[in-house]
């Protein structure tokens, strides 16, 4: 089948919303066709059994290890802030209207 009918290329273009003329009909019906056998190609080609590649390059990043009790305490975080109110860190009022 080298073409598709044209009740095919109706139902596509009610699909889509759009009205055709009847030369645009004949037009589609072997654009269509041929459309739809190179995704029956696609379709076809059989899953290799390698690993995808998603980047040409390879991801090297070196990472640290978490570690716990990295974190420091509420004291020693505060020791050289300019302004301290218990454990807080006190900031300037930055309001704009």
């Amino acid at each position: 089948m080298d073409k598709l009918s044209k009740e095919e290329v109706l139902h596509v273009a009610h699909l889509a919303r759009i009205s055709l003329t009847e030369e645009e009909i004949e037009k589609f019906r072997i654009q269509l066709k041929v459309l739809m056998d190179d995704i029956d190609k696609i379709k076809d080609v059989k899953d290799c059994d390698t690993e995808f590649m998603y980047t040409p390059i390879e991801f090297n990043a070196k990472l640290r290890e978490d570690r716990v009790g990295s974190m420091l305490d509420a004291k020693e975080s505060t020791l050289n802030a300019p302004k301290k109110n218990g454990n807080f860190i006190e900031v300037p009022v930055m309001i704009y209207e």
